[in-house]
Order: C-alpha cells, then structure tokens, then sequence
C-alpha cells in the first residue's frame, strides 16, 4: 500500500484555553483526518503545572499531557460526532504573562520523526518561529504552510509606544516567514502582507451552531429577544468601539436594549462604563455561545475591527441571526451572507440597527449552511495550500542534527540561508528552553554541551 502523506498542524495554544489558536487548529485537524486520506497529527504545547493554575480556566489541571489528550479528544468528538483518528502531541511551551501567549521551549520540530516530516502547518507562522531555534522548518519538512490567525500589528500598536513597536514587528513577521514558509495564507486583509500569501478564509464552524440554525429555519419561530454582544472582556475586543457607538447615539437609538456577555481581565471597567450610559445595557457573565441562552436572540452586534475573522460574527450568521458589524477587510467573508450588515460610520450604523430590530433575519439556505462549514473551509484549504503541487521529495540533508547548519553555512548560496543563519544564532541568545521537570513529563532527553557544539559547527 502507499504510504499515506502526513500533515503535521503545530499550534500555539490548546484547551481547555478557549482561544482561537486552541480551537480552529483542532477543528482543522479533526476535519482532514475525516475521509482517512492522510495521516494527521495535532502539535500543542504543554505547560508546566503553575501555567495551566494561570492561564486554564474553572481549576482545570492536568498531571501529564495524556490527560490532557482525553480532554481535547472528548471536546472535539462531541462537537463534531466525529471519531477522532489524528495523533495529538506536545511540545514544552511557557505562558508569558506580559505577552499573554504561550511561547514553545526548544526545538519543537522535534516533535515529528524525520519519517513523519511531509507538510508542516504553521497556526500563527509568526508566532511559532519568533524565537525558533533548531531544525529549520523547510529543510524539515517539504512543504511548510503559515495559517496567519492574528493581526499582531493592532494589537501592538494600543500598547504604550505601540507604533515603533508595530513598525519593529512588521518587519520581524515578514522576515522570519519569508525565512520558514513556502506559502502562508491569511485568514483576511487586517493582517500585514507576507511573502507568498493569499488571502483565504480556511476557518468553518462549530457544527452545533450550523444545527441550531437549521433547526431555526425548520421552526420558523420569530426571535423574541434584541440585541447582544459575546466576547471576551478586553477593550480590544470591540467593547470600546460599541460602547462608544451606542453612547454617541443614544437619542437615535432610544428604547434600544442591549445584552453583553463576558468575562475577562477590564470586565469591571467595561461594566462601569456601561452603566453610565442612558441606554438598557446589561453586562452578564461569559456564557458559552452555543448556549439556549443567545437561541432567541436576534441580532449580534460587533464592531471590532481588531479581529482577523471573528469566531463569534460566523457563529451567529450559522444560528441564523442578523449580525451588524464594521464595514472592514476583516467581514469581508461575511458579507456574502444577506443577514451581515455592515456600518461605515456612526449614522450608518444607527440605519442598520434600526432595520435589523424591525426585520426578521432570512434564513440561511443549504449553500450558505455550507460555505460557513469546517467541510467548506477544509476544501478552501487543500485548495489554497496546493498539496497537489508539492515537492515530492525534501531536500537531499545528512544527519538531522546537522542538516540545518550544513545548508545555513552556505551563504553564497541565496540570501534565504543567510537569513536563516542569522536568526539561528540570534535565538540562540534569547529562546527559552524547558525545564527538567517538562522534559521528563514529555519524555525528551536533555541535551548536552557536546550536542550544541556538535549543532554549530555542522560536524
């Protein structure tokens, strides 16, 4: 029999975090592992025991990451009645608070056996090769493809000195990608050009909003609820922008009740703000989405304009509900749907919230149901990536330990290498490595001096 091609998808983060990088890689994965054409290995990281108290919410622990794989397995197989056939594996990772992301520990290529090493999908490209020190990841593997998720830029330029820090970034993205990837897709265009991308939307959506949608239509039961927002509690989030709409129009938008539902780190902030407005708005715990709660609710505001392809705004349109959001490149895949409306400007959205409370949402159609799927989204993939067009082999390399500094050193060859070169000896500085106690719960070997000058001088 041939042997199967093998997709390994290295992530930056893993439930029960519930964060994007946590659940749309394990949705990837569980969809291409579907019709059983390839072999599909989920790479999350695994943190330390003072980690997971931090940063995993209701006191959730693990003791060892097969605990921790039963978790992910029973999450993902209850949403999709799916059976789970893909490998999950770890790598050490760290959570850094002032970062508020996890970064890997060491060379985390090694997760996957040289026998294993075909394609490599890089969630967050970026993220995952800032601090890469080992293997370079297109002499690992043949194909390499970046799944850009967040627009750092945005993100960075609200920090304090936010601009030289954006303008520092930019170029770091681009030049560590250029250095890792063949292609990189970009899930919309609020995030930053990058070498060898296209814009694609290769995200889906949980099934159970599709069901509740669906069952919707065949109801045809009107929404006896308004509006409402769902998201986490941070200002970036699109609560400023919403708070500020619906303060400034308070005199349009009389008898207007709004719903907000969240948790997080300016919660309290939020909900202040909130209260001093003459508007109804009521600030209520994080609940899941997919929760009775928000079935009868009608129309789903965000005007965020720092996500990349809001989770939440797909999650809505599948339920069958109007949603109003910004007339930005991040909706763009929205747009397709005659229940999104978007809002250029402060007039422009009082119009359409307006029409959204007096309008009942149209129902979604078999094709539309299927273009927010994870079944759409994994065909948008396979296209965009062209796996077809692959290499067949990866390069010719000796050793695995050397492999890397065998092609770094020839700088004459393209700039490409040079590059590569001096990122490996610039991480050599700063990339964190993980401590004893993960290395003997993943079971990895501690590496010795003679390794890493074996590693450096190519022997």
């Amino acid at each position: 029999m041939d042997k199967k091609e093998h997709i390994a998808i290295f992530t930056t983060a893993s439930l029960p975090w519930m964060t994007g990088t946590s659940v749309n890689p394990l949705f990837r994965a569980a969809y291409l592992a579907k019709d059983g054409h390839r072999k599909v290995t989920l790479v999350i990281p695994w943190l330390s025991k003072n980690d997971q108290e931090y940063l995993y919410p209701d006191k959730i622990t693990f003791d060892t990451p097969k605990e921790q794989e039963k978790y992910v397995r029973e999450w993902i197989e209850k949403r999709t009645d799916l059976l789970c056939t893909f490998d999950i594996r770890f790598y050490p990772g760290k959570f850094s608070r002032s970062k508020r992301s996890i970064l890997a520990l060491g060379d985390i290529t090694e997760s996957i056996p040289d026998s294993e090493s075909d394609i490599a999908v890089l969630e967050e490209p970026e993220h995952l090769t800032w601090y890469h020190h080992g293997k370079r990841w297109k002499i690992k593997f043949r194909l390499v493809i970046g799944i850009v998720h967040t627009n750092y830029l945005e993100y960075v330029k609200r920090e304090k000195n936010g601009r030289a820090y954006a303008f520092l970034l930019k170029y770091m993205n681009r030049w560590v990608v250029d250095i890792y990837c063949h292609k990189v897709i970009r899930l919309s265009g609020a995030t930053q050009d990058l070498p060898r991308s296209i814009i694609c939307n290769v995200h889906g959506v949980n099934p159970k909003f599709l069901e509740i949608g669906m069952k919707k239509r065949e109801e045809q039961k009107a929404f006896s609820k308004g509006a409402y927002f769902i998201g986490k509690m941070v200002w970036s989030k699109g609560y400023k922008e919403l708070l500020e709409l619906l303060g400034d129009h308070q005199k349009e938008l009389d008898g207007l009740e709004v719903d907000l539902f969240g948790t997080g780190e300016d919660s309290v902030q939020i909900q202040e703000a909130a209260e001093k407005l003459n508007l109804t708005i009521r600030v209520n715990p994080g609940r899941d989405h997919a929760d009775p709660l928000f079935h009868d609710y009608k129309v789903f505001m965000n005007p965020s304009t720092t996500d990349v392809v809001c989770t939440t705004t797909a999650e809505a349109l599948a339920m069958g509900k109007i949603v109003i959001c910004a007339d930005h490149v991040s909706n763009e895949f929205f747009k397709q749907f005659p229940n999104c409306r978007t809002f250029k400007d402060g007039d422009s959205f009082v119009k359409v919230t307006r029409q959204a409370l007096t309008e009942q949402p149209a129902p979604l159609t078999d094709s539309q149901m299927h273009e927010l799927s994870w079944d759409a989204a994994t065909t948008r993939f396979l296209n965009c990536a062209e796996l077809n067009k692959a290499p067949e082999k990866k390069p010719k390399k000796s050793d695995s330990k050397t492999s890397f500094m065998t092609s770094s050193l020839s700088f004459n060859r393209n700039l490409e290498d040079a590059s590569a070169f001096m990122h490996f000896v610039g991480t050599g500085f700063v990339s964190p490595v993980p401590n004893e106690e993960q290395r003997k719960e993943l079971g990895l070997t501690t590496p010795s001096k003679k390794d890493g000058f074996t590693l450096w001088k190519g022997a």
